[in-house]
């Protein structure tokens, strides 16, 4: 699948990846605080933004869709930044071609899954947000406004409807609509909740060769102590850092320590 990206800068090659319900336009104002020393691809994952629809929507599938991007763009290796369902891509591409990882940096989310069947607090987020998003009714819809007011009666956080409200577009005869594909993602959410499998790396396996960092929200839960014991387990040399005063979206939260975690850890 060829996917729709933004570049900006030059020097080496930096890939970011965004979360579920993103966009590379999420993404830009960290990119241009990178860019006077990289070269920041930021990209739509399939089904986001102004890349392609699919019926197909999991990790491998996303994992494939960076490779050949970097085939596209003759990168042989790059620096990848992935946040949330994104830092899950790229850790899905670190286990199958960690030869193409220059560094990794996962950004507020683990690499174990968020079981939908125990109904974890990330579990029902979601579920909830993507319930929400299903039933906004466009035939009611003349502007904008009428979006987030059907969305502020389920979701309370204006920070939250904001980032998502990103995702209406315009479409024929003046209507708006999603701009995700989101009845293939709300199919998909048990996948997009999953992880890697810390089975496999239980007796002696892990994935190694190239520098790590998790950085998660001190307000987040995405990433307990107990993430981090099985963090280490699958990335031995990983480091772990805590950006204090933010939740789960750090980029928009707490833009300035998170370029300044990434340039210093670079």
């Amino acid at each position: 699948m060829e996917l729709f990206y933004r570049k900006l800068g030059e020097g080496p090659p930096v890939i970011i990846v965004h979360g579920l319900y993103g966009a590379s336009d999420n993404w830009l104002s960290i990119g241009k605080a990178l860019s006077d020393r990289y070269t920041l691809y930021m990209v739509d994952q399939r089904n986001h933004g102004q890349s392609p629809h699919s019926a197909i929507h999991d990790y491998p599938s996303m994992r494939d869709d960076l490779i050949e991007f970097m085939d596209r763009h003759e990168l042989p290796r790059a620096i990848f930044i992935g946040h949330s369902m994104g830092g899950k891509t790229v850790m899905f591409l670190a286990e199958a071609f960690p030869e193409r990882i220059e560094t990794l940096i996962v950004i507020d989310i683990a690499p174990t899954p968020y079981d939908p069947d125990e109904q974890s607090s990330q579990a029902r987020t979601h579920e909830r947000i993507i319930n929400v998003m299903m039933d906004v009714d466009f035939s009611r819809v003349s502007n904008r406004e009428d979006v987030e007011h059907q969305l502020a009666r389920s979701i309370d956080s204006p920070r939250v409807r904001s980032f998502l409200m990103k995702n209406v577009s315009r479409c024929a005869e003046n209507g708006f609509q999603w701009k995700l594909n989101l009845p293939v993602l709300q199919k998909a959410l048990p996948h997009v909740l999953g992880g890697l499998d810390a089975g496999k790396y239980s007796g002696g396996e892990e994935i190694a060769g190239f520098p790590v960092l998790f950085i998660r929200g001190e307000k987040s839960d995405y990433i307990t102590d107990d993430d981090i014991r099985v963090i280490r387990q699958i990335f031995p040399m990983a480091r772990v850092t805590t950006i204090p005063g933010a939740g789960h979206w750090l980029h928009v939260e707490q833009p300035a320590l998170l370029v300044k975690t990434i340039r210093y850890f670079l």
